[in-house]
């Protein structure tokens, strides 16, 4: 078992994550049953590097995801956990099976469990997918308007089941069992949907993912759902949200910089991920209008109001710091 990079790793890379002394990665300790990946023994090495004397003030904490003891102690002393990790089967066809699924809903529950029983911890920022949102029934095609995609949509469990979307299925199901963990307790939860991360150097180290990603991603071209954003626009939604988090933030973001309109793009995309093009541009007129005329659109503009905001007050702040 083996586990997406997580933005944690990221985030100790920006300024404004100043308040923060302590970070927890609470779901590395599976990653020795496949530590001969070598994307993984990469992760590794870095890891090591924080570990040493608190580089950069973080610390490396070793957990065990499934083990709510185990992630009550790393969580101990930190006021705000961020759950970034996905679980990932290297040996599954797609990247992702059935089970990880499964494994994935188990881990969010226990580690939302842990933050609610660790008293220093008051906020949760959890990491789900624009999978999460986008996967539903078909609709009529004779609609005037596209629907909007936006963070009140939810993927159909049933409709990803029956067509082995199994990534999709798995951050669905791990994000409404964090819901669920959270309701009523006192812990403030936020998630952030990001679409297919990419970024230099991301693609080439996570390729696993990305390739879980991208399974129905013919479909999600043709209705206006496949989109990308950069992994430092992720880093960024993840402080942004956090920051905010005292005071109007909450439920969730979704997080995107781009949107795959052409069948190009979308080959071009599959050529950097290291994967032959499964399908050539199309070159017949009614399937060059299915991708022109997208079913759907996505919105991300409560995410984009936040961080706009944000930026404006730290902008603020440093023109009132520069002027005393």
């Amino acid at each position: 078992m083996a586990l997406l990079p997580s933005v944690a790793d990221i985030l100790p890379m920006k300024s404004s994550f100043g308040p923060l002394q302590r970070l927890p990665c609470p779901s590395r300790s599976n990653r020795t049953l496949h530590s001969h990946l070598k994307e993984d023994l990469d992760k590794l090495r870095e890891m090591e590097m924080f570990r040493e004397n608190g580089r950069d003030g973080v610390w490396t904490v070793m957990a065990n995801v499934m083990d709510p003891e185990s992630l009550h102690r790393a969580f101990n002393g930190c006021v705000g956990v961020f759950h970034t990790s996905s679980l990932v089967d290297p040996g599954g066809i797609s990247g992702y099976t059935k089970h990880m699924a499964s494994l994935e809903t188990k881990a969010a529950e226990r580690v939302v469990e842990a933050c609610v029983r660790t008293e220093s911890v008051r906020k949760c920022v959890f990491t789900s997918s624009l999978l999460a949102c986008v996967w539903r029934q078909s609709y009529p095609q004779h609609r005037r308007f596209p629907t909007t995609v936006d963070e009140n949509c939810w993927s159909d469990e049933t409709f990803c089941r029956d067509n082995k979307l199994w990534f999709a299925l798995g951050k669905t199901m791990a994000e409404k069992a964090a819901w669920r963990a959270a309701r009523g307790r006192d812990l403030k939860l936020v998630t952030i949907c990001p679409a297919l991360v990419t970024g230099p150097g991301f693609r080439r180290r996570n390729s696993t993912p990305s390739i879980a990603y991208l399974k129905g991603a013919h479909a999600m071209v043709a209705e206006g759902l496949l989109a990308t954003t950069d992994v430092e626009q992720v880093a960024e939604a993840h402080v942004r949200v956090y920051e905010a988090m005292n005071g109007t933030a909450g439920g969730r973001y979704i997080c995107y910089d781009h949107i795959v309109r052409r069948a190009e793009e979308f080959v071009e995309l599959e050529l950097q991920l290291g994967l032959q093009a499964r399908a050539p541009p199309p070159h017949d007129e009614q399937a060059a209008t299915a991708i022109a005329t997208p079913s759907f659109e996505l919105c991300n503009r409560k995410l984009t109001r936040l961080v706009s905001s944000r930026r404006r007050c730290t902008h603020d702040a440093y023109l009132s710091v520069s002027y005393d």
